[in-house]
């Protein structure tokens, strides 16, 4: 079975411009693969790192790392998949904008009954990253106060709604009134807007002085000063992003005069390395959004051949919640 596939791909890293859609064709999948037809495609700052050169690449290459589709055809040895299975993958190897795509059947999940493709889309990536953060990372527990960055985000929202179901004090940060009112409509108890209000500050006040437990920052360079005075004694600074560039080196002596603290720079890479963590993960997600504990908020919809701006909306702050390319 050999399958064209439109698809964006990358000669050179930069700016959006270097995004191209071009066609490649598609083999049989081999042993271990499975061929998909793609349905809705994810929209995930790692895609700007990505493209923009912040992460190598081997060029030329594919863009994107989450999607969801229906099985077209399966190679020798896989027997977890059939024809016309709902599948979808989030954090794999570039190469997801694209109509159809042969992936590993090892690093694919099905999708639940009852979930739209849209909203798995919008939530497996994001909600896989939010279920290790909060659950395996550092676990939250009952009452405790926790600083959330860009909580207007796609991350950022389902983190409030997931801190919350958690029984945490989730205080969110982002900025304008209207990303304010869909981060406290998502379950945050408190927002700092950070055009306005000092982050050290503010939290230092709702939190009688002491600071939080933990603090969860994907901006990176522009919020680690920000974030490391915001910590309680023995706090943990959670980097899990970087946004505005990397953070400045961490001193040792640093950690001590902050009150012992702790410094870790996760990825969703490493907490879903197994088949047994991935779909553990994946149907932690969906679980929740069964049970309407997450509820996606897709805000975005842009049809692959409108990618680059839905790169520079992405890139430059204009948009709020999860982000969909249709194939």
């Amino acid at each position: 079975m050999k399958v064209t596939a439109q698809a964006i791909r990358l000669t050179s890293q930069g700016d959006p411009d270097v995004l191209k859609m071009t066609e490649l064709d598609l083999a049989a999948p081999g042993a271990g693969e499975v061929l998909m037809r793609q349905t809705a495609i994810g929209l995930n700052f790692m895609d700007v790192y990505f493209r923009n050169g912040s992460y190598p690449l081997t060029l030329p290459s594919g863009v994107g790392a989450e999607a969801v589709g229906v099985v077209e055809a399966v190679g020798e040895g896989v027997t977890e998949f059939s024809l016309g299975d709902r599948v979808a993958y989030g954090g794999s190897a570039p190469g997801s904008y694209a109509t159809h795509r042969l992936m590993p059947a090892a690093r694919l999940v099905k999708v639940s009954d009852g979930i739209s493709d849209e909203d798995a889309a919008a939530v497996l990536m994001k909600g896989m990253t939010v279920e290790y953060l909060l659950n395996r990372c550092v676990p939250l527990q009952p009452g405790q106060d926790v600083l959330f960055y860009a909580a207007s985000g796609g991350i950022g929202l389902l983190a409030g709604q997931w801190g919350k179901h958690l029984g945490a004090r989730m205080i969110g940060v982002t900025s304008g009134a209207d990303k304010v009112e869909l981060a406290l409509a998502a379950g945050y108890d408190v927002i700092v807007d950070r055009k306005r209000e000092s982050i050290p500050e503010r939290v230092k006040a709702l939190t009688n002085g002491k600071g939080v437990a933990v603090a969860y920052d994907s901006i990176g360079k522009s919020t680690f000063s920000d974030t490391m005075a915001s910590l309680a004694p023995r706090g943990f600074f959670v980097s899990f992003g970087t946004t505005t560039g990397a953070p400045p080196p961490v001193e040792a002596a640093d950690l001590q005069k902050g009150g012992s603290l702790y410094f870790t720079r996760p990825t969703l890479v490493t907490y879903t390395a197994s088949r047994e963590e991935l779909v553990a993960s994946a149907n932690a997600v969906f679980d929740l959004v069964l049970k309407g504990v997450l509820k996606p908020a897709i805000h975005q919809r842009y049809p692959l051949s409108e990618v680059t701006r839905a790169h520079r909306d992405l890139e430059s702050g204009r948009t709020k919640g999860s982000s969909i390319l249709f194939p």
